[in-house]
Parts: C-alpha cells; sequence; structure tokens
C-alpha cells in the first residue's frame, strides 16, 4: 500500500531506527515505500544503501547488486564516491568475516577501491565534511593493523621459449 507523501519524514526517521535496532530490511522496506511516494529521495536512497550494505555478511543474496544500483540513483558526485567506498569498504569487512580462503586477499582489493572512492570524495567534499577522510583512516587502521589483509600474489609467467 502507498504511504503518503506527507508521511515520508516520519518513515524516513523509522527506516534509520530499524537500521539501529538491526532489522536492514524493514528499514530497506521502508525506504523502497518511500522512494514510491517520492522518487529519487536523496536521504531515502541514503538510508537504503546503508541498509543493504547492512545485509553484506548475511545470507542476503544480492544485497551488493542492490547496494550498487542505488548508488546509480544519487544526484551528486560527491555522494556516488563517498558511499561507493562504503559499499567497497562494507564488502571487505563482510569478507574478512567469512574467514574464507583468500579472504585477506579479497579484502585487501576492496579496501584499496575503497580509499581511493574516499579520496575522489574528499576532493570534492562540502565545507566541513571530513566523513570521506574518517572512513579512509579506518581503512588504513584496518590494514595496518591486520598482516593477513594483502595483496595477492602476482604469477610469474615464464615466457616460452623458442617462439
Amino acid at each position: 500500500k502507498p504511504i503518503s507523501l506527507s508521511a515520508v519524514p516520519l518513515a524516513l526517521d523509522k527506516a534509520e531506527r530499524y537500521r539501529l535496532l538491526n532489522q536492514p530490511w524493514a528499514a530497506e522496506s521502508i525506504c523502497l515505500d518511500i522512494l514510491s511516494a517520492e522518487p529519487g529521495n536523496q536521504k531515502a536512497l541514503q538510508v537504503l544503501l546503508l541498509a543493504r550494505t547492512d545485509q553484506f555478511g548475511s545470507e542476503s543474496a544480492g544485497a551488493a547488486g542492490r547496494a550498487r544500483e542505488t548508488l546509480s540513483q544519487f544526484t551528486s558526485d560527491y555522494d556516488r564516491a563517498y558511499y561507493g567506498g562504503i559499499i567497497c569498504e562494507r564488502r571487505a569487512r563482510a569478507q574478512l568475516d567469512k574467514r574464507t580462503p583468500g579472504a585477506g586477499q579479497n579484502a585487501h582489493e576492496w579496501l584499496m577501491e575503497a580509499m581511493a572512492l574516499y579520496e575522489r570524495a574528499e576532493a570534492i567534499r562540502p565545507a566541513g565534511d571530513d566523513d570521506a577522510i574518517l572512513r579512509w583512516n579506518s581503512c588504513a587502521r584496518l590494514l595496518n593493523d591486520s598482516p593477513h589483509i594483502a595483496p595477492r600474489e602476482r604469477e610469474m609467467i615464464e615466457p616460452a621459449i623458442g617462439e
């Protein structure tokens, strides 16, 4: 059932509350209702993206694809860079939580991509907004404090002799 446009602000508050209660699926549903009532609502898109990234470590298949789809709807270059970094950083942390072979190398790649996106966001950030710097620092500390997060070793390929 559709919600009214006048209900959007309270619904946004409720979506954020459900994220804090560790119920990202409920927050996601509320954001979809908000976006049906007010397509392109940037705050709803931000909460929706965060709710979808909250689900990276769970059994929710397709959460990363849904998060990237949400990112494509942002109108601000800063938001696309910053929240793109959030997606990558949270994918890295989800990889580490799995503790599967190669998780450290996969996490390293995601963290490096996140840091590059945070640097892009930093360069175009609004005055007084250091969120991208805070996130970049968080990634750097994780890399510095975790020796098991390392780049993938490159295989040496020997040239064929006589060709």
